[in-house]
């Protein structure tokens, strides 16, 4: 009887423990995709409507993003005409850059197709730095979407909506804001000791930079530390004013694109490492 007890207890504690993970786990995609949110935003009247704005005057604000070549990103203009933008395409043909048509705007492109997004957000820097708008805005090339915009917080997963209602006035105040509010996953207690952002990855990516801002309220040799938890909220879209990135000298931006580019690590690695760096970068906290 005993033995059998104890089979059947054994039986269940094999269910149960995995049964109890995977609900655990689904319960943690379900806070980082916001899913409650979005599923009573999909059902609300007219929450999938697109109606573009009345054409506007592009105002002294700018979104910089990286996209694929076959990615459609005239949603930019579209529906915020009241932005510039600079695009640039990561993997471009021939044909789209030795086009001389006069009347299709030049295909900007990057130096080369690695570091995710960083790559368009560095070069953005180190080519308009004398000349930057007041407010720059760095985003991903999709509009919206359940999984490919997951990590975009707005109800429906929309940029659209996060730059419609973006408080300029606030990125002004505080020089540097992600747009992502939810801190999971990248900031959540359990994720601070960054395994991206190693102290070596650190001092690889800082050796040629200026100390981490922290705005001089630290010594330059207290500000080249290696701080313990390195975080940030997912997942690199953020909006600075011209003001802070113009606290560091452009090469500063040169040396952290040259470290993109010459790092051994892949496309993805080099990617994340500077997802988990752009708060530090601008004169933020580590975590």
């Amino acid at each position: 009887m005993r033995l059998a007890l104890r089979l059947a207890l054994g039986s269940s504690l094999v269910i149960l423990i995995p049964f109890f993970l995977l609900i655990r786990h689904l319960l943690d995609l379900g806070n980082q995709y916001n899913v409650t949110a979005y599923i009573q935003s999909s059902f609300r009247s007219g929450a999938h409507d697109k109606v573009p704005p009345i054409p506007a005057k592009a105002g002294d604000k700018i979104i910089i993003m990286a996209k694929l070549e076959a990615e459609d990103t005239d949603w930019v203009g579209e529906y915020l005409p009241d932005w510039q933008h600079a695009i640039y395409t990561v993997n471009p043909s021939s044909s789209s850059t030795s086009s001389t048509t006069t009347n299709k705007p030049k295909t900007l492109t990057t130096p080369l197709n690695k570091g995710h997004e960083s790559m368009a957000y560095l070069s953005y820097i180190i080519d308009n730095y004398a000349s930057l708008p007041s407010t720059l805005a760095f985003i991903h090339s999709h509009a919206s979407g359940f999984l490919t915009a997951w990590h975009t917080d707005t109800p429906l997963h929309s940029n659209i909506a996060a730059l419609s209602t973006l408080r300029i006035a606030f990125v002004q105040e505080n020089g540097y804001v992600n747009l992502r509010c939810n801190w999971n996953p990248g900031c959540v207690p359990a994720h601070r000791v960054n395994k991206h952002v190693t102290p070596q990855v650190w001092g690889e990516v800082f050796a040629n930079v200026s100390a981490p801002l922290l705005l001089q309220r630290k010594g330059e040799e207290e500000g080249r530390e290696v701080p313990e938890q390195v975080a940030a909220a997912c997942c690199a879209q953020f909006a600075v004013s011209r003001d802070r990135v113009l606290k560091r000298p452009r090469s500063d931006y040169v040396a952290l694109r040259k470290w993109v580019v010459e790092t051994g690590k892949s496309d993805a690695q080099s990617g994340r490492v500077m997802e988990f760096l752009w708060h530090v970068v601008f004169g933020m906290g580590p975590v």
